[in-house]
């Protein structure tokens, strides 16, 4: 059967795989994605730890897939430098960012348009740009509680695919690849960040919960900024309000 069109339990998968079978799994899933949407497939990459795993299991999977960087003027100095690294070992990786003008502080008042204008609408566009079919993400269910319902394989836009190959991953697996396999990391990692975001909306915590840190003190906080949860075919505004 199709990994694909596959109805396991996920969650139930969390912990009956070990390491090796979740790999290949999301080896799996990938090949299977990119023999079916060709050069349509495009890896969205956020510059986390759960990206960088994922734009490296594509690039085993094929060296040709794509990818793009959405990138905002709130990011940390240290990201916006290994945004640099990768871009320069990856030139076919393409950046978007939205510059519109937006009121000062927006993130603090109203984080979400904040988001939809930054993030939202910088992905939509390359979706669009990118004339692409499916989207690779680095998505996991294990990452705190806004993230415990998606599906390997979603489509909350018609005619445009969602690919969460390694949704069943733990955080000790996502650290045990990077390990093995030498793929570099954001620096931030170094400093106690478990979750990467922009910098106002970012911090440091020893909650459980790896998202816990993002957004802090809004009504966002350990929330989503829009790209699982959010129609990307049809464009946001992005003139804020």
């Amino acid at each position: 059967m199709s990994l694909l069109e596959n109805n396991d339990n996920l969650k139930e998968l969390v912990d009956a795989l070990n390491f090796k079978e979740k790999v290949d799994r999301s080896l799996a899933l990938i090949a299977e994605a990119y023999d079916r949407y060709g050069d349509d497939l495009v890896v969205a990459n956020s510059l986390g730890k759960d990206s960088v795993v994922v734009w490296d299991l594509a690039k085993r999977v094929n060296p040709k897939i794509g990818g793009f960087i959405v990138t905002t003027r709130y990011k940390p100095e240290e990201t916006v430098r290994f945004m640099s690294d990768v871009v320069a070992k990856y030139p076919e990786v393409r950046i978007y960012q939205n510059d519109a003008e937006i009121p000062d502080r927006l993130y603090e008042t109203n984080p979400d348009r904040c988001c939809d204008i930054l993030k939202v609408e910088p992905i939509s566009r390359a979706i669009e740009e990118m004339h692409v079919r499916c989207w690779v993400t680095g998505l996991r269910c294990t990452e705190g509680r806004t993230r415990t319902d998606f599906k390997e394989v979603e489509e909350r836009d018609r005619g445009l695919v969602k690919l969460n190959p390694i949704l069943i991953w733990k955080e000790r697996e996502v650290w045990q690849y990077l390990a093995l396999y030498q793929v570099p990391v954001n620096p931030l990692y170094g400093e106690g960040y478990r979750s990467l975001g922009c910098a106002p909306c970012t911090k440091i915590t020893t909650a459980d919960d790896e998202r816990a840190g993002r957004w802090i003190g809004t009504s966002k906080c350990g929330g989503e900024c829009g790209i699982h949860t959010r129609p990307l075919k049809k464009k946001p505004t992005i003139v804020a309000a």
